[in-house]
């Protein structure tokens, strides 16, 4: 009986199974036919190139925010080129899309490996990733490792060429104009200096070998010794690139710097000299006042002593100690321009009177 019970309810739940499976098989159908139209064109052009991706990895790129095409054709460019794309030591996809998820250039990553492998330099996968997320285009690298790069020093502004300015030691100014081949060096491109690490130490190396120079005639007549002297300092030292040649593009004479800087000395000197003959003018002006201030003190001296003479005179004559064998004189005051009188020189000696004894 309870066999047949348990026949029964089988029996009676078959249907909604048989219903179920069909719903769930026509779930996974719907699923595989949306992926199958999604990435079925995709996988296939893989799988015929030989790209070595599956299809639960194109669902899984979606998944990720990857680009599945991206990473196909990046693939497919490997794999025509003859790079090793092996999922274990090759260029796998899972290092391809962590290189997009990092924000690099997937693309521009596989071509500057394709272009490094048919030059012959040597440049894996790890290092090319590295350069490319340090911000340098690696394409561009290996291109100019491959096909020097021309740089105009000193660099253009706007388009306008300019000339570099250097002095020699006779004072005369030369502008000088110049182009550096360089060659990207791979080994020291991650942290290595720029092109305009390149240009500043060019420009300052012409000025340097210029300045050094006697006459700015030994410049113009050979105009090699610039690129010869600059090329010996070794200026491409931790740099990206390495220095192929310098060539001098133009040369032409500018201003007498020398001559300029002896007229302004010149000047100078000549101000400063001003500037001393009148500090001496201002002294003997000075020096000029004092003497008359003094000439002023001596007369007014002169003229107090002159004052005391007439008293002085009157009161020798009250005492009797000033006496003449003529008649009496009077001394007037010299200021007035008069003269003794009677024969009386007050340029001689002066005579006491006679004692009363004297005269016996």
């Amino acid at each position: 009986m309870f066999a047949e019970a348990l026949l029964l309810a089988d029996l009676e739940f078959l249907p909604m199974l048989s219903y179920g499976g069909i719903a769930f098989l026509a779930v996974i159908g719907l699923i595989f036919l949306i992926v199958v139209l999604r990435y079925g064109a995709i996988w296939f052009q893989a799988f015929v190139s030989g790209a070595d991706i599956s299809l639960r990895s194109l669902v899984g790129m979606s998944l990720r925010q990857v680009p599945p095409a991206t990473i196909v054709t990046a693939k497919i460019m490997g794999k025509q080129a003859g790079l090793s794309i092996d999922r274990q030591t090759g260029i796998s996809t899972q290092k391809l899309e962590a290189h997009f998820l990092a924000g690099g250039n997937v693309m521009r990553l596989m071509q500057a490996l394709i272009a490094a492998d048919r030059a012959g330099i040597d440049l894996d996968f790890e290092r090319a990733a590295a350069i490319e997320l340090a911000g340098r285009d690696v394409f561009d690298a290996v291109r100019t490792s491959v096909s020097p790069k021309v740089i105009d020093c000193p660099t253009p502004v706007g388009g306008v060429h300019k000339s570099l300015s250097a002095v020699a030691k006779d004072g005369v100014e030369l502008l000088v104009r110049a182009r550096v081949t360089v060659r990207t060096n791979l080994a020291q491109l991650i942290g290595g200096a720029t092109e305009e690490t390149i240009v500043a130490r060019v420009c300052q190396g012409i000025v340097t070998v210029i300045g050094s120079s006697n006459t700015h005639m030994e410049v113009l007549e050979t105009p090699a010794n610039i690129s010869r002297g600059v090329l010996e300092r070794g200026l491409d030292a931790n740099t990206a690139f390495e220095i192929v040649s310098i060539d001098i593009l133009d040369v032409d004479v500018g201003k007498n710097i020398g001559a300029r800087l002896q007229t302004d000395q010149a000047e100078a000197d000549t101000r400063v000299a001003r500037a001393l003959a009148e500090i001496r003018r201002a002294e003997a002006v000075a020096f000029e006042q004092e003497m008359v201030a003094k000439v002023v003190d001596c007369r007014v001296a002169m003229v107090r002593a002159e004052a005391q003479v007439p008293k002085a005179l009157a009161f020798a004559i009250r005492e009797g100690n000033l006496y003449s064998t003529g008649a009496p004189v009077l001394f007037l005051n010299r200021s007035t321009n008069t003269r003794p009188v009677d024969g009386l020189s007050t340029d001689g000696p002066l005579l006491m009177p006679p004692q009363s004894g004297d005269d016996n």
